[in-house]
């Protein structure tokens, strides 16, 4: 990988900044229109809906057993604190669960409550419906 000198390659570099900036278009479009649907009709946000989602995955997989937090946070795109906040309010919410790993009583484990197994299935179709419109048709 090189760096893109602007100087040697202005044009290069004029479609990559326009490349980023749809990008980021597209991203804020999106979570917003998620924000708004699912925020109206469920009271998730995006944050909210990801780490639901998250938690119900793991548990179709098979022999499931409980997510880790710290495993968990890593697929959610926030930084700890943020993660930490938004596992309080879930749970606040009654919507996850925290209780300490069996096997290493220094780690956490996060598990849906039947409340937010159903709040996150109910949401699941409108989040996909909003994605369908907003990146529907697009590589």
């Amino acid at each position: 990988m090189t760096d893109l000198d602007p100087d040697q390659d202005p044009a290069a570099e004029t479609a990559l900044t326009e490349q980023w900036r749809a990008l980021l278009a597209r991203h804020a479009a999106t979570s917003c229109a998620i924000d708004r649907a699912l925020g109206d009709a469920y009271g998730l946000g995006v944050s909210e809906f990801e780490l639901l989602e998250r938690l119900w995955e793991f548990e179709q997989e098979p022999d499931h057993g409980d997510a880790r937090s710290r495993v968990v946070a890593g697929t959610v795109h926030l930084s700890q604190s943020a993660f930490s906040r938004l596992v309080a309010r879930l749970e606040k919410a009654g919507l996850v669960q925290r209780s300490l790993c069996e096997a290493d009583r220094r780690g956490i484990n996060l598990t849906l409550t039947e409340d937010g197994r159903a709040r996150y299935l109910g949401a699941r179709p409108v989040h996909r419906r909003i994605l369908a419109e907003t990146l529907g048709g697009t590589a």
